[in-house]
Order: structure tokens, then C-alpha cells, then sequence
């Protein structure tokens, strides 16, 4: 691969949207979002309207980070190139859009405690290139994808906002909370107790003092205050964790605030909106270190046990450098949009 960018066949645009519902955000974060819209080589020499797949990130991840090059491989705007310059893939609108938040993630929900997220992606982003650009402006004829917190958006999506998206692909999503947060929570407790005298306050205090990721509880803190924003913040914004940060006792009731968010119990209580949609892919790594493979192992059981149809694999693999897995999901996303 070489080690500079390099003329394509299709087009990428970068956009700013006007965000309507995330104006006044309890965070004070931007409303205004850039966006990124790749239109295949047929659109500006054909009349036509076109499928649209929507890519989301994860935990951490802001859209102009998809230019990132890593050594001997291409970016990911490179390769859906590469992969809509095959004559064989259908051509398709792909869009990547951004919901950071400042502690670094939104899991695409809406909460009190980050923001209406889940309306921005389903009213705010979809309604922009329906009138913006030659869409087909049918569920059937939209895809949702997406890996780690952007393949948990992925997944709920589809089944809170039926009618939106009519296919959607999960690289290692946020799934089998007991499982995919346990490494985690414990981390926190002993953080949080060994550090900063059970207070969360005094984490971010410290956390904005100096470069991020520089002590090896970040990671973890971080992402539990962040899903806690998102699963079980109360109407008021009071951010309730599930255990007691002074003894690290687990709290029930908040915990299963956490649970009634996880796409493997909510699969179960959503049968028709995911029977209906036509298309699902999952995979992960089989060393994921989240153990986001066991999850996925899980919603592709429940998915089963339900009777939803669906596509699962595992391959080798941890959690990071698996952007090569997105263009295989892509292709089936494109190709089920179109049958």
C-alpha cells in the first residue's frame, strides 16, 4: 500500500450539518457537525436515485479520524473506493457522520446526560441527504453499520426507530453487557478507590490536567462514565453509576438501567422490527478483548432462538485494526439494499 493518498474513482464530500436536535445539549458540545458523503462513479454521469449506508463510530472516535492512514493498509475512504469501483458492487451513497461527545461517545441514544443523539442520526443526518442528494427515501433502502459503540448503535437503532433503516451490520458491538463491561467496572472500583478517594470528580480533575491516556486507568474510567451518560443518566442529567464508587458494591436497580439497553435482552422484546428488516450481518474477533466476540456469539443466538435471519462470523482477530472487515459488510449491505 502506498503511503499517500491517491486520485478515486468516486467522490467524497464533506458537509456541515445544522443539528436540530442536538441544539442546547446538556454538554455544551457542538451542533454543528461535519459529515462526510461518498457518492459512487456512476452518480454524476446517471439521473439516478441511490441506496444509502450509514457508517457510525466508535467509543473515541470523531469522523475526520477515518483519513487516518496505518502502515500497509489503505484508509477506510480508500477502500469503500476500491470497493464501489468494482462493477460487481452495486453503487451506493455512503455517509459517515460524527457524534462525539466530550466524554467521547453517545452509544447513538438519547439521553439526558449527553444529548438526543438518537434523533440526530435518524431525523437530522437521514433527513439531510434525503434532501440533499439523490436518495431512495425508503427504509428498505438504507443500511445502518457500524463497530464497537458505533456497531451497538447499529444494532439498537434499527430496533428503537423501526422504519428508518431496513439492513444493518455490527462489527464486535457493545453486547452481553455482563461480559463486555465486567473488565471494565473492576478496573474503575479499584481506580477510583486506590486513586481518587471513590470520586469521579476528582478523576476529571486530574484526567484535564495533562495528555489523555497517559495513566493506564483512562481507558477504563473514561468509558464507564461515558456509558453511565448514556444508559443511566436521570431525567434531571444526575449521571448514576451501576456500583457504590466508595465500596464498589454493585447497585442493582442502576445496573439493570444497563441491562435494558443491551441489544441481546432488547432483541428479545423488538422481534418484528428486526424480523422485518432485510438484511443482518455480525462478526468479531475471536480475541477481542472486551470480549465483544462472546457477545456477538450472543445476539446471533437470540437473533436464532427469535427466528430473525441473519449472517455471523468470527474471525481472527482483537478489537483494533479490523477496518478490513468493513468492506465485506459493506458489500452485503449494498447488495441486500438493492435485491
Amino acid at each position: 500500500m502506498y503511503p499517500w493518498s491517491r486520485d478515486m474513482k468516486g467522490r467524497w464530500e464533506r458537509h456541515e450539518l445544522v443539528s436540530e436536535a442536538l441544539k442546547g445539549n446538556p454538554l455544551g458540545d457542538p451542533f454543528e457537525r461535519p459529515l462526510y458523503v461518498y457518492l459512487p462513479p456512476s452518480y454524476d454521469t446517471s439521473k439516478e436515485s441511490y441506496p444509502v449506508i450509514y457508517v457510525l463510530q466508535g467509543m473515541t472516535g470523531q469522523v475526520d479520524m477515518w483519513w487516518n492512514r496505518s502502515a500497509f493498509r489503505p484508509t477506510t475512504p480508500e477502500a469503500l473506493d476500491d470497493l464501489f469501483s468494482d462493477p460487481e458492487v452495486p453503487d451506493t451513497i455512503v455517509v459517515l457522520l460524527d457524534a462525539w461527545t466530550r466524554y467521547g461517545g453517545s452509544q447513538y441514544l438519547n439521553s439526558a446526560g449527553t444529548g438526543r443523539y438518537m434523533d440526530y442520526v435518524t431525523h437530522d443526518v437521514v433527513g439531510y441527504l434525503d434532501a440533499n442528494f439523490r436518495t431512495i427515501a425508503d427504509f428498505t433502502k438504507r443500511a445502518v453499520t457500524g463497530k464497537s459503540s458505533g456497531g451497538y448503535g447499529a444494532m439498537v437503532l434499527p430496533m428503537l426507530r423501526p422504519g428508518i433503516f431496513g439492513a444493518l451490520s455490527t462489527h464486535a458491538g457493545d453486547a452481553a453487557f455482563e461480559w463486555s463491561y465486567q473488565g471494565d467496572l473492576a478496573q474503575s472500583v479499584r481506580a477510583l478507590l486506590g486513586n481518587y478517594n471513590g470520586n469521579f470528580e476528582e478523576f476529571w480533575a486530574d484526567f484535564r490536567t495533562r495528555p489523555a491516556f497517559t495513566r493506564p486507568w483512562d481507558p477504563a474510567l473514561l468509558n464507564v462514565y461515558a456509558m453511565a451518560t448514556c444508559y443511566s443518566t436521570d431525567d434531571d442529567g444526575t449521571v448514576r453509576l451501576p456500583f457504590d464508587p466508595k465500596s464498589g458494591v454493585i447497585d442493582d436497580e442502576i445496573w439493570s438501567r444497563w441491562l435494558n439497553l443491551d441489544p441481546v435482552r432488547m432483541a428479545k422484546s423488538h422481534i418484528e422490527e428486526l424480523q422485518i428488516l432485510k438484511g443482518i450481518w455480525i462478526d468479531a474477533g475471536r480475541s477481542d478483548e472486551y470480549y465483544l466476540d462472546v457477545g456477538a456469539r450472543c445476539f446471533s443466538s437470540v437473533l436464532s432462538a427469535i427466528g430473525v435471519s441473519h449472517r455471523f462470523e468470527l474471525f481472527d482477530g482483537r478489537h483494533g485494526s479490523i477496518e478490513h472487515r468493513y468492506p465485506l459488510a459493506i458489500r452485503y449491505l449494498a447488495e441486500v439494499l438493492q435485491s
